[in-house]
């Protein structure tokens, strides 16, 4: 690789979950700190970090796909960017991707990405380099302080899972459960206010795990963090996910009922409606577990919408197996869901597993599960006719004096309005439709 002039522009292309955008976001805010602009749409950028996720099957190979796309776009320029590889391919795969893949100056994993301006500086001297070291934390410390932020905003408070389910690559490609101290938690989320956040999404690998002690050195868990930020001035809304059903304790779904600025809205996710399959994921719970579980939150707070994820066709599951997710499915009503056809990751247990289900077998099952979970949120929507509600103003809409933004139980909701992006607005929901909904403006809220 030869020397080269230092990047003046950048773009960050960031896949998959929550926290590679939260990732995505910080990775940005460090090199707008080095004087390294977002580069003009339309426009070729003199840098480009992918931020990758290895949740999904061919993850690797999309990678190397828009390796090769950007070589063939700088050869239309005359000049190939800097890229940066990051994210979980890039710590699962780092070793495979700088041998194989000649173009890429930088691989950096997401405990490490910290260390990214630095690593600009080697590969504009010519040497290609690599870090996917898995510090406990210590990245947090060294990013920018939040000086601009969207009226909705991310904060990572967990990393890492301790759970090892059988098909998934998180604890390989993200660590330990790690929780960031309480302390630097709500200073961060304070500024995140004062750079013009109004709701707050907590994330982690697996939320629900994050534990510390408060100001007063008392040990305190997710609920005790929530009910702390909750007292921060200008911060309207506070969301939190992804969590797992082992970690959801009392304390947690008494605030549910007993914190107003939770927003009445849980993603849980279950996998699948049969016990058999639960336990060859390694899953902690039962169909029936996760059931009175849902209706300990749904009675702490009646209006609570709920969200789930599912995987289809792991390794075994029969058609009666998957009718029992159908019955879940029925059971729950679920306001939205996420669902996913099972994709062998290397290195996990599920990948090696004996009676791996057809293609064909998990496209029909998915077709029938979405359709179930698109019915539900159709009618969930549906039966929040009529209500007012406040909703956060989040972007311009398509047409003139059109607005987006989300209701308490994160509906799409537009309307048109005299009105301002991070307002929060009083707005009655008229009519229903399978994804969103149109609003009628009430009123302003005051901040």
């Amino acid at each position: 690789m030869k020397p080269t002039t230092a990047p003046r522009t950048y773009r960050v292309k960031s896949f998959g979950c929550q926290m590679n955008v939260y990732d995505g976001e910080r990775m940005a805010e460090m090199l707008g700190e080095r004087g390294i602009l977002p580069a003009p749409e339309g426009e070729e950028a003199d840098l480009v970090v992918l931020n990758t996720c290895h949740i999904r099957e061919r993850a690797a190979e999309k990678v190397y796909s828009d390796i090769g796309r950007l070589v063939k776009a700088g050869a239309k320029e005359g000049k190939t960017p800097l890229i940066a590889v990051a994210g979980c391919v890039a710590q699962a795969e780092g070793d495979e991707i700088m041998a194989r893949a000649p173009a890429v100056s930088m691989v950096v994993g997401p405990q490490a990405y910290h260390r990214l301006p630095a690593m600009i500086d080697k590969a504009v001297q010519g040497e290609r380099n690599s870090d996917t070291d898995m510090p406990a934390i210590a990245k947090f410390a060294a990013l920018p302080e939040r000086r601009k932020s969207a009226p909705a905003a991310f904060l990572t408070v967990q990393e890492g899972c301790d759970k090892f389910c059988t098909y998934c690559v998180v604890p390989y490609t993200r660590g330990a459960e790690i929780s960031r101290p309480f302390a630097d938690l709500t200073l961060e989320a304070r500024r995140l206010v004062e750079a013009g956040a109004r709701e707050i999404t907590l994330l982690g690998q697996n939320v629900s795990a994050w534990s510390g002690e408060d100001e007063r050195g008392h040990g305190v868990g997710l609920a005790g963090l929530i009910r702390a930020l909750a007292e921060v001035d200008g911060l309207a809304r506070i969301r939190y996910t992804t969590s797992h059903p082992a970690d959801m304790d009392d304390a947690l779904i008494a605030a549910h009922g007993e914190v107003p600025k939770l927003m009445p809205y849980l993603h849980l996710p279950v996998q699948s409606g049969s016990d058999r399959v639960l336990k060859a994921m390694n899953r902690s719970h039962s169909a029936d577990s996760y059931l009175r579980l849902l209706e300990r939150f749904r009675a702490a707070r009646p209006d609570l919408a709920l969200s789930g994820d599912f995987i289809v066709g792991f390794p075994g599951e029969t058609e009666a197996e998957f009718a029992e997710t159908l019955a879940l499915v029925d059971a729950v009503g679920y306001a939205q869901a996420y669902s996913f056809k099972y994709s062998p990751r290397p290195g996990t247990p599920a990948a090696t597993m004996a009676d791996q289900v057809g293609m064909d077998v998990m496209d029909e099952r998915l077709q029938r599960l979405q359709a179930a979970i698109n019915r539900d949120q159709h009618a969930f929507n549906r039966a929040s006719e009529g209500r007012d509600c406040e909703v956060l103003v989040e972007r311009k809409g398509k047409l003139p004096g059109q607005w987006l933004g989300k209701s308490p139980w994160l509906q799409s909701v537009w309307f048109e309005g005299d009105c301002a992006i991070g307002d929060l607005v009083r707005v009655h929901l008229a009519e229903a439709g399978p994804n969103s909904l149109r609003g009628v403006v009430r009123e302003t809220v005051a901040a």
